[in-house]
């Protein structure tokens, strides 16, 4: 088959690669029918080293089931599922509780999904099935659910966003303007997204944005502390990941309220000490446990009242992967769907 593997930075090529096969009895073999470019893909295209043998990449992916493990009993060959990024049981007490992230037999996050053909371990726990052809017009809002909304969701949900709160988005990228859609549905009234490209804040309103700010750094923490009154926002979300995002949504977070970080983090360490403390500022996000939105968010893509398969402003072919990546790095495109 042909698969996306990354050699060191900026070093992205579709190769040759062995065919998947049933490992293990729990399995499930599944042919790509969407994938994408994530955002968060980009930071190894920036930093990675050389390795010889190369990394499989890509962990967002609709799929459709070719073969199943002797013990797989929720899906069948022929089914379209929806794949989250992270491998789980389904059963263990983490996954119970929704946090499947955290899975005690999972827990590695997927990759490979920029490929023809991929292996999907713990596939009763992790595959969620839909009842859609592979070319339904919908399949790109569909395959937001495997990460990118769910992530978003979860920004916003775990920072508390609702009626009555004010939410600040740090970051105009797929994940950003999907929290801003996600606090929009949870109630909150005012959302502001900081963001400096025109056609993503542009959509950001279109999702529920009251107001835009492009400054960043002090001058951005002052234009949102302004538009507050002074106060700050309820809930910061930081779908960015670099450490100047976060202090700068430390500066920004009302007194009392929360920093929700999505935006993996390319720190090691960052403020939190007494200041933060002394504030009862609190720090959540994290990983998105996405196959636990499911449920919830899916129905407003089937019936057509949330449309975030928006995001996707591009699509290519597998053998084009390494301009998606370019595209996405360039800033010439917002996120890239894949149709292998």
């Amino acid at each position: 088959m042909r698969a996306t593997y990354m050699f060191g930075a900026g070093d992205v090529r579709v190769v040759d690669a062995p065919d998947p096969t049933i490992e293990q009895p729990t399995d499930a073999v599944l042919r790509v029918a969407a994938a994408c470019v994530c955002g968060s893909d980009l930071h190894p295209f920036h930093t990675m080293p050389v390795r010889e043998r190369g990394s499989s990449m890509g962990h967002e992916m609709i799929g459709v089931v070719e073969e199943i493990g002797a013990d797989v009993r929720t899906v069948k060959p022929r089914d379209v599922v929806i794949v989250p990024f992270v491998w789980s049981c389904g059963e263990c007490d983490f996954c119970r509780e929704g946090l499947q992230t955290s899975c005690r037999f999972g827990r590695q996050r997927t990759g490979g999904a920029q490929a023809q053909y991929r292996r999907a371990p713990l596939a009763d726990g992790t595959l969620y099935r839909l009842d859609v052809d592979e070319d339904d017009e919908r399949m790109p809002g569909l395959l937001t659910l495997s990460d990118v909304y769910g992530t978003g969701y979860h920004a916003a949900l775990t920072g508390g966003a609702g009626p009555g709160k004010t939410v600040a988005v740090i970051g105009d990228g797929a994940v950003g303007l999907l929290a801003v859609l996600s606090a929009r549905q949870l109630g909150a009234e005012r959302i502001i997204l900081m963001g400096r490209h025109d056609a993503r804040t542009d959509l950001g309103r279109r999702y529920g944005a009251t107001d835009v700010v492009a400054a960043r750094g002090d001058e951005g923490i002052a234009a949102v502390r302004d538009l507050t009154g002074g106060d700050g926002a309820h809930v910061v979300v930081d779908a960015v990941g670099h450490l100047p995002a976060y202090e700068q949504a430390l500066g920004i977070v009302r007194d009392g309220g929360a920093v929700s970080r999505v935006g993996v983090p390319q720190y090691t360490s960052g403020p939190i000490g007494r200041t933060q403390f002394d504030r009862n500022i609190t720090i959540t996000g994290g990983v998105a446990p996405v196959r636990a939105y499911i449920d919830r968010l899916l129905p407003g893509i089937l019936d057509g009242t949330v449309d975030p398969g928006a995001v996707f402003d591009r699509e290519v072919g597998l053998e084009e992967i390494p301009e998606a990546y370019r595209l996405m790095d360039a800033r010439e495109a917002l996120k890239v769907l894949v149709r292998p």
